[in-house]
């Protein structure tokens, strides 16, 4: 690369030098007389027009009057005009082959001038990349806590350094945040792993089992199966969210929601939990599969962590063109501050400050499915803590592209 740009500032200094000495070669030549005259003086004596009257000893000597006195004759003024139009071209002629020469000289010096210099400003150009290059390899999955730090102007080298930081940055998070989740993920899994084996243990080793201890202890164990099929279904979710989606569909917001309440109403009437729905007309584009996931996991968190005698309330409809879904629920209060650690996988409140929010059974994979979910379709997620107790997420997907031939109010009616 340096010596590419080398090359090319040798090229174009050799490119724009010669233009210049073109230029002046051409306007020397233009001021430079081609032709040479006779004039009269005062008293009929021949004279010289132009700088060939003092060139050279030809024309001098074959224009130099007579030494009588006499007026030159015809034949002495043609001989004159002859010699002095060849001694005009000669010095015209002189002159121009010495610029020549002494410009192409000059020329050549600067090239090999223009050669040194050029490759040392190649090596100043190209010295941040050299540094970038240094960086990256000394970096790897086990040191992506280093940074470049380019200094120096802010140019389009810098901006390149401060790129491949951010990229450094968001790389290490995503390796912290794979590593915490393989570690959450096997703690979770081997939880009831460990129940299971023990329970199956316990009544091995029970030599005055009955056959209602062992009928409660398969019971207990396939409880324990259950949990870990429901944790392994939702990790599969989350993996699926955080692919991203291959391909969107278009599906109701309104319709999605409506068959998730239908399916939460008995365990919100077993809870002890209002639920209030106001449903309108939201088409958006996605997966309808993880769309229902996103809406299920919302409702199943605000009845789950809700408190006996509580509220939720589900929203979705059309905003500024663009579908959303809202729930909100009551419940004990949360801090502001822990609001954003409920979106990480495995995360719960503390059991001090939120009793009944974590330790209802819940695997700590909801709202973490919901986060996903939303990035994957683009959507926008925005969750509020209540002042009162409980929570407000809200789900804004991005607008569908319009449909061609079909106006806006006709679109909206046929989805309704």
């Amino acid at each position: 690369m340096r010596l590419r740009l080398t090359l090319l500032y040798v090229g174009l200094f050799l490119a724009s030098a010669a233009c210049l000495l073109v230029i002046t070669y051409l306007l020397v030549a233009r001021q430079l007389p081609a032709t040479v005259t006779m004039r009269t003086g005062a008293n009929g004596t021949p004279g010289i027009s132009g700088q060939a009257a003092t060139g050279g000893t030809g024309a001098g000597t074959a224009c130099s009057p007579p030494a009588d006195g006499s007026v030159p004759t015809v034949q002495q003024m043609n001989a004159c005009q002859l010699a002095v139009q060849q001694e005009g071209a000669r010095l015209r002629s002189d002159t121009l082959e010495q610029l020549f020469i002494e410009s192409g000289v000059a020329l050549g010096i600067m090239a090999v001038a223009s050669v040194g210099l050029g490759w040392l400003m190649a090596g100043r150009v190209l010295s941040p990349l050299r540094t970038i290059t240094s960086a990256a390899r000394r970096i790897s999955a086990r040191s992506l806590h280093q940074r470049i730090g380019m200094t120096g102007p802010d140019d389009e080298l810098k901006e390149l350094g401060d790129t491949f930081d951010q990229l450094l940055g968001r790389l290490d998070a995503s390796f912290r945040a794979q590593r915490q989740f393989v570690a959450n993920a096997s703690h979770e899994l081997r939880t009831p792993l460990a129940r299971q084996r023990t329970l199956l243990e316990v009544a091995l080793r029970d030599k005055q089992a009955t056959n209602a201890s062992l009928r409660a202890a398969c019971a207990r164990a396939l409880a324990a199966g259950e949990q870990q099929e429901r944790l392994i279904a939702a990790l599969l979710t989350l993996a699926r969210g955080e692919r991203g989606l291959d391909a969107f569909e278009p599906f109701d917001l309104d319709a999605v929601a409506a068959g998730v309440l239908s399916a939460l109403r008995d365990d919100a009437d077993a809870r002890g939990v209002t639920v209030t729905a106001d449903l309108g007309a939201a088409p958006a584009l996605g997966d309808p599969r993880l769309a229902e996931r996103l809406a299920a996991n919302l409702a199943d968190n605000a009845i789950r962590y809700n408190e006996p005698g509580g509220r939720v309330e589900i929203t979705a409809g059309r905003r500024d063109g663009r579908a959303f879904l809202t729930v909100t629920n009551t419940g004990q209060v949360i801090p502001p501050d822990q609001l954003a650690r409920l979106f990480q996988p495995f995360q719960r409140l503390a059991p001090g400050r939120a009793g009944p929010a974590s330790g209802r059974g819940g695997l700590g994979l909801g709202l973490a499915i919901v986060s996903a979910i939303a990035a994957a379709h683009g959507a926008e997620l925005r969750a509020v803590t209540r002042a009162a107790g409980g929570l407000a997420v809200e789900v804004v997907f991005p607008p569908p592209p319009a449909e061609a031939g079909h106006p806006a109010a006709d679109r909206d009616a046929a989805l309704v």
